[in-house]
């Protein structure tokens, strides 16, 4: 088992919350099965939540500005979409990140309470 962990940035809210954004790819089993999630931790480093996401290519590219940004690396999407996610607004209960045409997936985030 092997955990791979890939600090993107922090968004400071409109509200004024502040979020750390990382990726994590936990990768397990004998036949290398990844688990791919966007961890979500608050200014104190304490844990938020997670948006769960099938393929490891599919993990965002990086932070900027507050927007989350997905660039297509996986072959089967079209490489010149780019899905961008605005976090200062908060952390949205869900988003489409963008695939082929107007094919992708929505992600949900599940948080603590």
């Amino acid at each position: 088992m092997e955990t791979r962990l890939t600090y993107l940035g922090a968004v400071k809210t409109n509200q004024g919350k502040i979020f750390k954004i990382i990726n994590s790819v936990w990768v397990w089993g004998l036949s290398q099965r990844a688990t791919n999630r966007i961890l979500i931790f608050n200014e104190k480093n304490q844990y938020v939540g997670n948006y769960y996401l099938t393929l490891t290519t599919y993990l965002p590219t990086k932070l900027k500005n507050g927007v989350l940004i997905f660039q297509n690396t996986d072959i089967s999407c079209n490489q010149n979409t780019i899905t961008r996610v605005n976090l200062k607004n908060g952390l949205p209960q869900e988003f489409f990140r963008k695939c082929k045409n107007d094919f992708g997936d929505i992600y949900g985030f599940d948080g603590t309470n």
